[in-house]
């Protein structure tokens, strides 16, 4: 067997189907975008080349300058709300042990087997200003003015808190994944010495899942910027352009108005923004030796 997988013919045999997958799946695609960014191309017909012109627009264009703000609220609201309480909820639920952890992770879990198109039309009827969920609580409590969540001042905070509430789950589940792999005896020393839970906590389960946190940090900011589905569906990106985000931004100009130089102009900029935060993740979480 040894012999076998120290032969080269083998080894080529096992690895190109892989590469050939990577190479034409993922490279290529990369690639020919990077090529039409430069170009007019519509969609159709002929591609002309046009330079730079594309990316000059993009960082005059106010549109997509408020839809990457957005974006960049939207990882804000994950990192800073949505993960901090996802991590507190996996480490109670390792805890709590017995029926009641499974029962909760699975109902944590649910928004995320949903289908987008149910959520996105769900979270419409609670909004809707006329027989919503949220004005007939309101109405419950003395509110007897009807109070619209999607109109232009209010539409951005409610769009977030649906992203940050259906994306909840994935979080919760890579954080109690990551809590369930740190070594168990070292929670019954730090018990032996008298530490709190608090103090197990922040000196314990925190450093260890240093590793989780920058995956989960890093993917968290990349889903920001891939935002499309839940908000084309919820509000189409209005009313006025207000919760337009970045990939509805680009849909919207390379599929909607066929520009589809100035779309794949847009996504280069995104896999640029992407492997920045990457590199910056890495280098805020770097072990030192």
């Amino acid at each position: 067997m040894e012999k076998l997988y120290s032969n080269k013919k083998v080894i080529f045999t096992l690895v190109f189907p892989g590469i050939l997958i990577f190479l034409c799946a993922i490279l290529f695609p990369i690639c020919l975008s990077v090529y039409y960014g430069f170009t007019d191309y519509s969609g159709m017909g002929k591609a002309s080349f046009i330079g730079m012109k594309n990316y000059e627009e993009l960082f005059r264009d106010s549109a997509f300058g408020r839809s990457l703000l957005n974006s960049l609220l939207l990882a804000v609201g994950f990192i800073a709300l949505q993960h901090p309480i996802a991590m507190i909820v996996a480490a109670v639920l390792d805890k709590l042990g017995g029926r009641g952890e499974g029962f909760f992770r699975c109902v944590y879990f649910i928004p995320n087997v949903i289908s987008v198109a149910v959520i996105a039309y769900l979270w419409k009827f609670i909004y809707n200003p006329d027989f919503g969920l949220l004005n007939s609580l309101l109405h419950l409590f003395g509110h007897q003015e009807k109070v619209n969540f999607l109109s232009q001042d209010t539409a951005i905070w409610s769009v977030l808190l649906v992203l940050i509430w259906h994306g909840f789950g994935w979080g919760m589940l890579i954080y109690y994944t990551g809590i369930k792999n740190i070594d168990p005896t070292l929670y019954e020393a730090s018990s032996i010495d008298g530490a709190g839970v608090g103090q197990t906590f922040l000196y314990i389960t925190l450093p260890l899942m240093k590793p989780v946190i920058q995956i989960n940090v890093t993917m968290a900011v990349i889903s920001a910027l891939k935002q499309m589905e839940t908000v084309y569906l919820l509000t189409g990106g209005g009313p006025g352009g207000s919760t337009q985000f970045a990939a509805n931004y680009l849909y919207q100009q390379a599929f909607k108005s066929f520009r589809y130089g100035y779309g794949n102009a847009i996504g280069v900029l995104f896999i640029i923004i992407c492997v920045l935060v990457t590199v910056f993740m890495n280098k805020i979480f770097k072990e030192n030796d």
